[in-house]
């Protein structure tokens, strides 16, 4: 990791840079077509494109019971505690984004609320290849769970032997998921966007996945079907002072560098001590590292940069929008305080950022990218639509009529004053 000293703002702009996106027009194409084939051609698409990209022959797309009744066998005792504590706490922090129906009375007579009701069909998308990620299928399906949705379709790809993950199949089952589907990649997500002979179609798509997966979610969306969001490769910003333990902040920035080889961590602090001791623990524990290959790769997008005071750091956390953002150190909850962009934020030296990737109850799929300028992770509210509702008694209609037919009259909309109109007017004969 490269160290830079109070850079000036057109390096700084520079330093603060993503690595390239593999997004491309070659890419695009491809995707396009993936999305084409299952659209036209269904199941029989899908059983090609396992025996191209997964390179197994499959008997069925479908999970059925005996194979999730197996991989629940397979599963140790201490990991089903482990997922079953996960579930608890992110089931307790999910459960508490519910949003009362507040009736509000906005003039005398005029009765307005706002209902929170379940999206019907969702899908969930959950990554299968070097690292299957079961602590996603929590993140997706508490709340989808607690938000009612009634449909929920998962769809992640099998191994070589047409098998998925145990943990997977364990944690999707103590959710109650049981539309379980052997299909990964863009061919997945078109599968839940369209719809074939067996895997039904959904009105959003969630989850993370590679560069193809994340332009097929992109081009569905032009097709009407709503996605959770863009998500890119994983990124991770670190902020401390002299007081930091440079073996705890290492292991953050390493943490998220063994996602991928395009994941980015850079390490923001104000002294140059702290920043030194951080680079030779990095390169420490990197030697140890299974994965070190791939965390190598990232860090070779990784920077740390050093500023003159906190305010100067602020400002940087602020500029580059981090998916998750630790603070650590001697002052914490000064950044804590002015942060207005960020996916997730973790506080405190013993705060790691894995916590939030696991068990603490926060939701791991956030926005990258720079997207923590203007969105949040997923929530409950994600699975969710916000009805409104409004009744309007007789005398009130009198009281707001006159507003409504000034106002829609000023427009132009004839047709809208008298919807009001025909009203008052009856109301008039009435009396």
């Amino acid at each position: 990791m490269k160290i830079y000293k109070q850079p000036d703002i057109n390096q700084l702009n520079s330093i603060l840079q993503r690595p390239a996106s593999q997004q491309s027009i070659e890419k695009e194409q491809q995707v396009a077509s993936i999305l084409k084939k299952v659209k036209a051609k269904g199941d029989e698409a899908l059983y090609q494109f396992a025996k191209e990209f997964d390179k197994v022959s499959l008997k069925s797309l479908i999970v059925e019971d005996s194979e999730v009744e197996a991989a629940v066998n397979q599963v140790s005792t201490a990991l089903k505690q482990a997922i079953k504590t996960a579930y608890n706490n992110i089931y307790k922090f999910h459960k508490a984004q519910k949003i009362p129906s507040a009736r509000v009375e906005t003039t005398s007579g005029v009765f307005c609320w706002r209902k929170q009701v379940a999206i019907d069909k969702v899908g969930l998308y959950i990554p299968g290849g070097s690292a299957p990620l079961f602590s996603t299928v929590l993140m997706l399906g508490v709340p989808a769970q607690i938000a009612g949705c009634k449909n929920v379709v998962l769809c992640t790809p099998p191994n070589s032997q047409g098998k998925i993950a145990s943990e997977i199949l364990f944690t999707a089952h103590l959710l109650g998921i049981n539309k379980i589907f052997k299909v990964g990649g863009a061919q997945a997500i078109a599968a839940m966007a369209f719809g074939t002979e067996t895997i039904p179609q959904v009105y959003k798509i969630f989850g993370p996945g590679n560069s193809y997966v994340t332009m097929a979610k992109t081009l569905v969306q032009k097709e009407g079907i709503a996605i959770d969001m863009p998500a890119g490769p994983s990124e991770l910003m670190v902020v401390c002072d002299a007081k930091a333990n440079p073996s705890f902040v290492a292991s953050d920035l390493l943490s998220q560098a063994e996602h991928g080889p395009d994941s980015q961590v850079i390490l923001v602090c104000t002294d140059i001590f702290i920043a030194d001791k951080v680079k030779k623990e990095v390169t420490v524990q990197l030697a140890e590292l299974p994965r070190k290959a791939i965390a190598a790769k990232a860090l070779e997008n990784s920077k740390i940069i050093v500023v003159s005071d906190k305010e100067k750091a602020l400002e940087i956390i602020n500029s580059y929008a981090p998916e998750h953002l630790i603070l650590c150190g001697n002052e914490p909850y000064f950044y804590a305080k002015g942060v207005s962009n960020a996916g997730s934020v973790f506080i405190g030296d013993y705060t790691p950022e894995s916590a939030g990737d696991y068990a603490s109850g926060t939701n791991h799929t956030l926005p990258t990218n720079g997207y923590a300028r203007v969105s949040g992770g997923v929530s409950l509210e994600a699975f969710t639509k916000q009805i409104t509702f409004q009744n309007i008694s007789a005398k009130a209609l009198k009281n707001i009529g006159k507003t409504i037919e000034t106002m829609a009259e000023a427009e132009g909309l004839q047709a809208h004053k008298n919807a009001v109109s025909i009203r008052l007017k009856t109301l008039e004969n009435d009396i």
